[in-house]
């Protein structure tokens, strides 16, 4: 009889063997707030921060837009806390104070407090309107485009309501604005009551990502020959962090490899792909690198992309894959729900194209009063870059969150003091590494 040694494997790979038997350890997930704080990109924090304000002030401007008298009793918003995430003890009238170029506060002779949308406020709601309309043929050309990549052809039209401020759509979205498009989408209902928004015709011209419209602009011809997608091959444009240099001593082969795959096109059916594979995962990153380049922003909730996960084909573990590629997205855990960016769409903390709903956000923005302070810091050494980096594929990374600390001074100027901002350098990709140069440009 052959005897066996109790303990014997390497711990290091995550298994043991205990007697006869194979025992795998179970790895411990952690928090994406603990596996990112060395790899924040500060630039793309601020972006996050000054739009989380601005998004709570047009919330409350849409609210009181529908209100027959656009204005509303400052107790009737306590039920708007959540919408606007004013925790107690913070009072809403002196949130709404704090902006006066937009709202304005008046009791009647009963003393209820109202409040009420300043002209200049008005205004803007009127131009939000103008841009919207101006907008809603190239967002219904987002919203088909999305349903040419669903499994289905179809999507929950609750599901797409989450995506109403990030596509640009009009407030009646869900009432008037997709009976607008019949010869692109309709609403059609199950027994048990679900609505759905459903492809009417394939347009074969809209099956083109917008990877591939950039690889042929200036080009003769923009189509593709065949009616149906396949297979693409053009890289990602990748733009790191200024302190990623040394990542690329470890993993400049590895990242080239995924480059150079070819992979399956977003709107082409993937219902072959074995999940886990990197077919699989190269198809989902370019799924969502086609829906954040459909956004104004280009940024997305990450909430709202883990709603269609078994639509569009994506993995489970979606939030993984996001940070697992850091040189195309950037995931920002600022609040209570985080924020996927598309980085080659910002220089710095700016958009590098601007659409007129983004231009008409900073016209609010203006009118808040915000201002970002930075807090200068320490630059962490470079000798961990690259073990963080391999921290973040295997979901081991261990650093804390940093706190944000907004506040709301006395001026009436909205002010944040953000202890993670510092000075860094602008995104090089073409300072990472001599193998990427090709990448800059494209």
């Amino acid at each position: 009889m052959v005897m066996c040694n109790r303990w014997l494997g390497r711990t290091r790979d995550r298994y043991c063997y205990h007697g006869e038997f194979l025992i795998r350890w179970m790895t411990s997930s952690r928090r994406v707030q603990d596996r990112s704080k060395k790899k924040r990109v500060h630039d793309l924090e601020v972006v996050t921060e000054k739009w989380k304000i601005v998004s709570k002030i047009i919330y409350l401007m849409e609210l009181l837009k529908q209100e027959p008298e656009m204005v509303i009793p400052v107790r009737s918003l306590e039920n708007h806390r959540r919408q606007i995430n004013l925790p107690r003890p913070h009072r809403i009238s002196d949130f709404l104070r704090k902006t006066p170029k937009l709202f304005e506060l008046y009791k009647d002779q009963k003393g209820v407090l109202w409040c009420g949308m300043t002209p200049k406020a008005e205004d803007l709601m009127e131009q939000q309107q103008r841009v919207i309309e101006d907008h809603a043929d190239k967002a219904a050309e987002y919203v088909t485009r999305f349903l040419m990549m669903s499994v289905e052809k179809r999507l929950p039209l609750e599901k797409i309501a989450h995506f109403r401020r990030d596509f640009g759509l009009s407030l009646d979205f869900r009432v008037h604005w997709v009976h607008k498009y019949p010869q692109h989408f309709k609403v059609v209902k199950t027994l048990d009551g679900i609505e759905f928004l459903e492809l009417v015709s394939w347009n074969p011209e809209w099956a083109i990502t917008e990877l591939e419209k950039k690889a042929v602009r200036g080009a003769a011809g923009s189509g593709s020959e065949s009616e149906f997608p396949g297979m693409l091959s053009l890289p990602f444009p990748l733009k790191f962090p200024s302190n990623y240099k040394r990542v690329y001593r470890y993993y400049a082969e590895k990242i080239q490899h995924f480059q150079e795959m070819s992979y399956l096109s977003p709107y082409a059916d993937a219902r072959g792909l074995k999940a886990g594979s990197l077919e699989f995962d190269k198809r989902a990153v370019a799924v969502m690198h086609e829906l954040l380049n459909f956004t104004i922003e280009k940024r997305l909730v990450t909430d709202h992309l883990t709603h269609f996960r078994w639509e569009l084909v994506m993995p489970q573990k979606l939030m993984r894959l996001l940070l697992k590629h850091c040189g195309i997205f950037y995931v920002s855990e600022r609040g209570k729900r985080f924020s996927v960016f598309l980085t080659e769409a910002y220089e710095g903390s700016e958009l590098i194209e601007k659409c007129p709903l983004v231009l008409w956000k900073e016209k609010v923005l203006g009118l808040v009063g915000y201002r970002g302070r930075k807090k200068k810091l320490e630059v962490s050494s470079e000798g961990s870059d690259a073990e963080c980096f391999d921290d973040l594929v295997s979901d081991q990374c261990d650093s804390e969150l940093g706190e944000l600390h907004v506040k709301i001074d006395q001026t009436g100027t909205l002010d944040y003091e953000d202890p993670l901002l510092g000075d860094d350098l602008e995104m090089d990709v073409g300072e990472i590494a001599q193998t990427y140069r090709k990448f800059e440009n494209s």
